[in-house]
């Protein structure tokens, strides 16, 4: 079966059982929310980063991460995905993670604010 045969097949099945699917809700942007799940992580947090990342069922999203030091490594902060009606997935994930990262008093680096790219360089190697 092809991709667009999957495609195919998983929206009937949601069609047909939609009410017994649950859906997680968005992750939540809010100040409080965002520290703490930072302070959660196991590592001292060294920058907010903000990737994008996509699929074919969401489209295009970003990802909002802690870049961690002592011990290296990055922990999940947050998906924004597009709401309809809303602002762009890279606005509301540039304006949570700029408030979390002032917050912490550490830098925020989001490569391409306003295009998605997953091949932008990352905070490590810039």
């Amino acid at each position: 079966m092809g991709l667009r045969e999957a495609e195919q097949v998983v929206h009937a099945r949601y069609e047909a059982l939609g009410d017994r699917v649950q859906y997680r809700p968005p992750d939540s942007l809010d100040l409080a929310s965002l520290a703490a799940r930072a302070a959660a992580l196991p590592g001292r947090v060294a920058v907010v980063e903000a990737l994008w990342d996509g699929d074919t069922f969401h489209d295009w999203f970003v990802l909002l991460v802690a870049v961690l030091d002592d011990p290296a490594g990055e922990g999940h902060l947050a998906t924004v995905h597009h709401r309809a009606g809303g602002p762009p997935p890279g606005t509301r994930a540039a304006e949570a993670g700029r408030a979390l990262a002032d917050h912490l008093g550490v830098p925020f680096h989001f490569a391409s604010p306003d295009v998605p790219d997953d091949e932008a360089p990352r905070w490590r190697t810039t």
